[in-house]
């Protein structure tokens, strides 16, 4: 037992072995009225628009959703009418995360009761945690949602690193720690944790420039950002790779590396937001601290939508 660490195990039984999804999950933004409330009419919008585009899967206030500045109500008010709308149609995984547990577990819970499929559970940030504090903190946070957890391991946010050892402890003794989300790029350590874990994890990229690495590392798709705009390719870019088409997959992964950059060239969701309300989609404006796009880089986004073949109003 890592760390010299015992902790309660969760007596809970997974259902099947089933993912919770395989493909493109999009890491919705939320739409924001001129006075910053939740333009719920526009979510909807959005939710179908993913239902019938060949998402598979809505993972709502995490950190393209700008849960970070909503309430805890704005929040669970949020995920409650994402489940309810899409009415079954594709998963919903509830961002769920917190640096303090306490938050973390009632979130989850919360989540749990209004139909969610899964959470997904960011590392503690800012306030971080040891090794030994993490396993503490995610079995108790899956302890409290009983439902399908995904670790979020971001460490270029939080300052806070999910060691592969870690990784695995939780997913070999707390049933219902089932997937991660891995954007740490550090492949080395994935590799490490797909390893120890034997087939017990699922693996999900959270960057959209290694959807093509990731799943050829036994991942089953991506929480994607790409797919706000382009849902379709996205999907299909994880669908040819298992599906052994490798140099499909390679050539839309390549196709979309300069959309993919431009997405990321501010601070997520300031580039994914503009892109979207360059579309139509009326994605609104963004709640400070963050502000929107600069100029310059706009029109460098505009431009690689527009190199990806989009419809760039």
């Amino acid at each position: 037992m890592p760390y010299g660490f015992r902790v309660a195990f969760v007596k809970i039984r997974r259902g099947s072995n089933m993912a919770i999804f395989t493909g493109a999950g999009v890491a919705i933004v939320t739409p924001f009225k001129e006075d910053e409330s939740i333009d719920y009419d526009r979510l909807d919008e959005l939710i179908d628009f993913h239902c019938e585009n060949g998402t598979d899967s809505i993972v709502i206030c995490g950190t393209s959703g700008e849960a970070a500045t909503m309430t805890e109500r704005e929040h669970m008010e949020c995920v409650k009418f994402t489940v309810e709308r899409t009415k079954g149609r594709i998963p919903v995984i509830a961002g769920t995360g917190s640096n303090c547990t306490k938050t973390a577990m009632e979130l989850s819970k919360e989540a749990a009761g209004y139909g969610a499929d899964g959470v997904l559970v960011v590392t503690p940030y800012y306030n971080k945690a040891t090794q030994k504090g993490m396993i503490a903190h995610f079995t108790q946070v899956a302890d409290a949602a009983k439902i399908p957890v995904v670790l979020y391991n971001i460490p270029g946010r939080t300052g806070c690193k999910m060691e592969a050892e870690t990784v695995a402890y939780l997913v070999n003794h707390v049933d219902n720690i089932v997937a991660i989300k891995e954007a740490s790029g550090d492949f080395s350590n994935i590799v490490k944790m797909m390893d120890l874990t034997d087939g017990k994890l699922d693996l999900y990229s959270g960057n959209d420039d290694q959807i093509v690495p990731i799943v050829a590392l036994g991942g089953k798709g991506v929480i994607s950002v790409l797919s706000h705009v382009a849902p379709r390719d996205t999907h299909d870019m994880v669908i040819k790779m298992l599906e052994g088409d490798t140099d499909g997959a390679r050539r839309l992964q390549l196709k979309y590396i300069p959309l993919i950059h431009a997405l990321f060239c501010e601070v997520n969701p300031i580039p994914v937001k503009a892109a979207m309300n360059m579309l139509g989609y009326q994605a609104g404006p963004l709640r400070m601290p963050l502000t929107e796009m600069e100029e310059e880089h706009q029109e460098t986004l505009r431009e690689a939508m527009r190199k990806a073949g989009l419809d760039v109003k």
